[in-house]
């Protein structure tokens, strides 16, 4: 069965195509990859999965368990059980570590929280009292979101970059934590370019300039980091999406 099905998805900024013609099928319990290079327009594809704002312009469908999203926001998407991974998670000045944690919690107990946190690496009673400010590093925050969501036990993950300013011990614990998520029962969209995290995945979509180049198993699609490039339309220099550049 899919969970997440995308028909014929279209979207443009300031008169640029952005996304064509998309068609991706995302089957529940699996772990899916989204792959290309920078200005591909994968994380563009994640905003507009989850409904943000400047992003519902489209055109085609997104169907999640069957039904559009077309009319729905980010809160209503989120209470669906869609969550998204930001690339570069939020800070939250003067919000407690153990606020946050317990307000993104499923089950609402300290042994939860400890227990996630423990997934990807974070020892709670070293952190708990501090705030998710400028005070943690890229990498903490996003090991506290990858926690939240470890907590949330959403039914769809969508993890753009999930690597992304992660130093290399702490890696395991990162996909530690996806494959803890997908053993409970999520299903999971990895946005990437790195050949390590396409490995954990069991299916990818090969993206460049907005388009769907290829799909198949990660053997597959891996040969794309091999031959560093396939035969895509454009000429040069794909069109940038002025928001992915930012």
């Amino acid at each position: 069965m899919n969970i997440l099905e995308i028909k014929n998805l279209n979207l443009s900024f300031n008169g640029k195509r952005i996304l064509s013609d998309l068609n991706l099928k995302f089957e529940e319990g699996k772990i899916s990859a989204v792959v290309g290079p920078n200005g591909a327009g994968k994380s563009t594809l994640a905003y507009v999965i989850m409904g943000l704002n400047g992003y519902r312009d489209y055109t085609g469908e997104i169907l999640y368990k069957g039904v559009s999203l077309k009319d729905y926001g980010v809160a209503e998407r989120a209470k669906l059980g869609i969550t998204l991974g930001w690339q570069e998670p939020a800070r939250f000045e003067g919000l407690k570590i153990k606020q946050f944690m317990m307000a993104c919690a499923k089950i609402k107990s300290e042994e939860k929280i400890i227990e996630a946190l423990n997934i990807v690496g974070i020892d709670y009673y070293e952190y708990i009292d501090r705030a998710i400010d400028k005070s943690l590093s890229g990498g903490e925050r996003k090991k506290f979101e990858l926690a939240s969501i470890v907590a949330m036990q959403p039914e769809l993950v969508i993890l753009d970059e999930p690597d992304s300013g992660i130093d290399v011990a702490s890696l395991r614990n990162i996909f530690g934590a996806i494959k803890y998520l997908h053993k409970n029962g999520s299903t999971l969209i990895l946005i990437t370019h790195s050949l390590e995290v396409l490995k954990i995945a069991e299916y990818a979509y090969l993206m460049c300039n907005g388009i769907l180049l290829d799909e198949g198993k990660v053997d597959k699609i891996r040969k794309y980091f091999e031959g560093k490039c396939l035969p895509c339309p454009h000429k040069n220099i794909p069109v940038f999406s002025e928001i992915e550049k930012a």
